[in-house]
């Protein structure tokens, strides 16, 4: 039948009622979650609904993403059911007394992709099982080629007793074909799942493993009033990041070049260089690529 999600086998579709009774409360770590057939972006989704005051917690999933996003603008997109494209809605800045949250504060706020960028390595290393690193800040690879992406967007609260919602966005090839792999502007191959022979491409279990994964990050770090080092999520970034002991080529906005070694990422989550001037720390949005 013409259209139908089924008509490729190997993609089938995702079942919003069997992900709602995994994932969402009282039985799951979400409040709410919506699966659309296709949508222009789940981060724009998620965007407005935060504007409109949705409370934490809202999980966005598409089958198909006409206009994904990626840092700077830059394109994401893949054919229908072919990966995973979602977003969630966080509030770290409101306090959440029945967890024992406080707010956190704004500047710990830059863990948020990171955070994710461990959950898609964890969710990846054990249902696929393959070996998946971090390319700073967020970029997962497989064998040096990128499988999947992290932005994260600041919504503004409204007014100024209301601190600003945070959107993570996340898109994961997974069964893309070599002929169906998105050109990537920094250099990087792209890659898939499948392509990189992966032990499962079920995407209802890697989608269910990734947001718990990300829900249970995110509440080790809320717990810890946003401390990186506290709760664990700089020592599980580190090692999970293959920047670090590399040497690097950081191209700045302004059309600078730094060269050196990347040592580290400091409690901030900024990238460490030994360069020729000294120790650089160099924030996601300081830089323009880093190869």
């Amino acid at each position: 039948m013409p259209g139908s999600p089924y008509t490729d086998l190997d993609r089938p579709p995702l079942s919003a009622a069997r992900l709602r009774r995994a994932l969402v409360a009282p039985h799951g770590p979400w409040r709410r979650l919506e699966l659309r057939a296709e949508t222009g972006s789940t981060n724009a989704d998620v965007v407005e609904a935060a504007a409109a005051g949705e409370p934490e917690g809202l999980v966005v999933v598409a089958e198909r993403q006409s206009a994904g996003r990626g840092r700077r603008g830059r394109v994401w997109q893949s054919p229908p059911r072919a990966g995973i494209a979602t977003s969630v809605l966080l509030r770290p800045g409101e306090a959440v007394p029945e967890r024992g949250w406080s707010p956190v504060p704004p500047a710990g706020y830059g863990w948020l992709p990171l955070l994710a960028g461990v959950a898609l390595v964890d969710a990846v290393a054990r249902l696929a099982e393959l070996d998946a690193r971090l390319k700073w800040p967020n970029d997962l690879l497989i064998e040096g080629a990128k499988c999947a992406g992290v932005l994260a967007e600041a919504v503004p609260g409204g007014s100024a007793a209301r601190p600003p919602a945070i959107v993570v966005g996340i898109g994961l090839n997974v069964t893309l074909r070599a002929d169906e792999l998105p050109a990537n502007p920094t250099g990087l191959p792209a890659t898939s799942l499948q392509l990189a022979g992966a032990a499962a491409t079920d995407r209802d279990p890697l989608l269910r493993a990734l947001l718990r994964s990300l829900a249970d990050w995110y509440d080790r770090w809320r717990a810890a009033g946003g401390d990186a080092v506290a709760s664990g999520l700089r020592d599980a970034y580190v090692a999970a990041c293959a920047t670090v002991g590399r040497d690097v080529r950081v191209l700045l906005p302004d059309g600078r070049e730094v060269r050196g070694t990347a040592t580290g990422v400091d409690p901030d989550g900024q990238l460490l260089v030994d360069g020729p001037a000294g120790e650089l720390r160099l924030a996601a949005g300081d830089v323009l690529h880093l190869r």
